[in-house]
């Protein structure tokens, strides 16, 4: 029998939105700080207690593979979706199951807190809340019970901003279908007509980026590691990396070493197979 889980982090995608970038690595394997981003959410889990943790893959599977260290990776060939990708917890979650989105930094995450709140509520699904930031994120509402309304419905308290912190307890995964779903279309009507119901658990903001494009991880490595992946002004450096020539706006991959005569913009290097690859952002 497989071990239970008490935490997993959404990592399975396409990276459509990375570009070229997923030619090179997997989203969550970018580093910042050196630590690749699903580290960063690892990281959290653990530091609220989570010993036992997995993920999921898709794109690169292998790559995702090399820096996942202590964490059980469950491969997808196809991929089951915002909510579908838990199934890989079925069967395996001993009270409830922490969830982070593996494409977003944040240095602390108030995981116990919700683990506590899902606890004391009895919620079938606990998500973690924030005031709403403004920007293009959708509204979360709540009734006065702190109960999440459907998608697109006002209540008396919000809006929130879902951080993409979870707690699920065994009903709720239980409830997901077979085969590819989502959490809004998929999951959410089921969830009614649970006791527990689907609860949200607000917590004052905390330093949370989503680094889902190139130019957001250009600008989280400037803002955040300004000494190691942002130490060229205006570029991202990947660890493995050896930046030369005159460099603007390029991130620069694992392997990545430019010719050192070279003036270049908007672009992505790394090395495949020995080879430098260049790559138009």
């Amino acid at each position: 029998m497989p071990e239970p889980l008490e935490g997993f982090l959404l990592a399975a995608g396409l990276g459509l939105r990375m570009g070229p970038l997923s030619r090179c690595l997997p989203k969550p394997a970018w580093t910042l700080r050196g630590l690749p981003l699903l580290q960063w959410g690892a990281e959290a889990m653990r530091r609220a207690g989570l010993a036992r943790l997995g993920c999921n893959a898709h794109l690169h599977v292998e790559r995702l593979r090399a820096v996942a260290q202590g964490i059980e990776v469950c491969e997808e060939l196809h991929l089951l979706g915002s909510a579908g990708g838990l199934r890989h917890a079925l069967g395996r979650v001993e009270s409830e199951l922490l969830t982070w989105n593996a494409d977003v930094w944040a240095e602390a995450v108030p995981f116990a807190h919700l683990r506590e709140a899902h606890r004391r509520t009895g919620a079938t699904l606990s998500w973690l809340l924030v005031p709403h930031p403004g920007g293009p994120w959708n509204p979360v509402w709540m009734d006065e019970r702190d109960r999440v309304l459907p998608k697109g419905v006002a209540g008396p308290k919000g809006p929130f901003h879902f951080t993409g912190a979870a707690a699920w307890s065994p009903e709720a995964l239980a409830l997901l279908p077979e085969g590819s779903s989502d959490v809004n279309e998929g999951l959410r009507p089921r969830l009614a007509g649970t006791f527990g119901g689907h609860r949200g658990v607000l917590v004052e903001p905390f330093a949370w980026r989503e680094v889902g494009t190139p130019q957001a991880l250009i600008e989280a490595a400037a803002d955040l590691a300004p000494e190691q992946e942002g130490r060229l002004p205006g570029c991202y450096l990947h660890p493995g990396a050896q930046p030369a020539g005159q460099l603007s706006g390029c991130v620069l991959g694992p392997g990545a070493a430019p010719p050192p005569a070279i003036t270049d913009a908007g672009a992505l290097w790394f090395e495949e197979h020995g080879n430098q690859v260049r790559l138009q952002l």
